[in-house]
């Protein structure tokens, strides 16, 4: 009996690695959903994003570069 429990107590970290890896490997596996788009969609889809990302980013540059001038000073 004590030699029972020894081995099943040896067994759990292997199989139980080999489950989160097969976990792991399931989750990045894309959805039906997700393959039934076209390439194009996801392409435009992400081009707006990038646009919209560039424009954030310029934004808070300019208010950066703003709020790194002193106050008195007049360019």
């Amino acid at each position: 009996m004590s030699e029972s429990l020894y081995l099943l107590a040896l067994l759990a970290c292997p199989v139980g690695m080999g489950l989160m890896m097969w976990m792991m490997m399931k989750m990045q596996r894309p959805s039906a959903a997700a393959a039934a788009e076209s390439p194009a969609e996801t392409t435009v889809e992400k081009q707006a994003e990038l646009i919209k990302l560039r424009a954030e980013i310029d934004q808070l540059r300019a208010e950066r570069r703003d709020d790194s001038k002193p106050a008195g000073w007049a360019l």
